[in-house]
């Protein structure tokens, strides 16, 4: 299988490459910042250096062709302006499934955020300040606009609070799953697991730790 990840060089991506090479996958890690370029052939994967806010989705397609399947894990990042939170959590993921439409992918992961559905229809939950009110925007903006194409399957994760804890391989998942935390090291092993199986076609999957195996957490989520 050969796997095109956005946000190649962020903590998830880098462990969900290491993992699907080490299943015998090929990985091209997509990253704007060349000095990553290394960290991604160390942990095995195929670097490319493009920039999902200033590419044309034809460029990206160049990048996708031939691929199995790809996974949008790209953010603006902590310090990010609500603009960036706009240009790059929701128009890269975009741009990315366009992308991946003109190359025939046929399978693409979203990540996203617990906590999406809350600023749907206009609303904002106390409390929130106008950056993550803005991220939480521009992930539920992503996950619209892939849940409207039927060109491929999809599945959206959105992890819980994310930990640098070691993996547990024990997880929830389902649509709802309530508040919780999650190592992002689980985050990566399930989404290898939803590469590997297929499952969850056109899903949204909240993901926290758990008492179920990864095994039997997909299980779960196709029947």
């Amino acid at each position: 299988m050969r796997t095109v990840i956005a946000g190649a060089h962020g903590k998830i991506a880098r462990e969900l490459t290491r993992q699907l090479v080490q299943q015998g996958h090929e990985v091209v890690g997509l990253v704007r910042n060349p000095e990553h370029t290394t960290d991604i052939e160390n942990d095995g994967g195929t670097p490319v250096v493009i920039d999902l806010e200033s590419s044309t989705p034809e460029e990206v397609a160049q990048v996708l062709t031939g691929a199995d399947a790809v996974v949008f894990a790209a953010g603006a990042g902590p310090g990010s302006s609500a603009e960036r939170k706009d240009t790059v959590d929701r128009g890269a993921s975009v741009l990315l499934a366009d992308a991946a439409e003109i190359a025939g992918v046929k399978r693409f992961v979203q990540v996203s955020s617990m906590g999406a559905d809350s600023v749907r229809d206009g609303q904002r939950p106390d409390g929130l300040d106008d950056i993550f009110y803005a991220y939480l925007q521009a992930k539920l903006a992503a996950e619209e606009d892939l849940a409207a194409r039927a060109s491929f399957s999809w599945t959206i994760v959105r992890p819980g609070g994310l930990t640098d804890d070691p993996a547990t391989g024990r997880v929830r998942l389902s649509s709802k799953t309530g508040q919780g935390s999650v190592p992002r090291a689980d985050v990566a092993a399930v989404i290898a697991a939803l590469l590997d199986s297929r499952l969850g076609d056109r899903q949204v999957l909240e993901l926290i730790s758990g008492q179920e195996t990864i095994a039997d957490a997909l299980v779960s989520i196709s029947r």
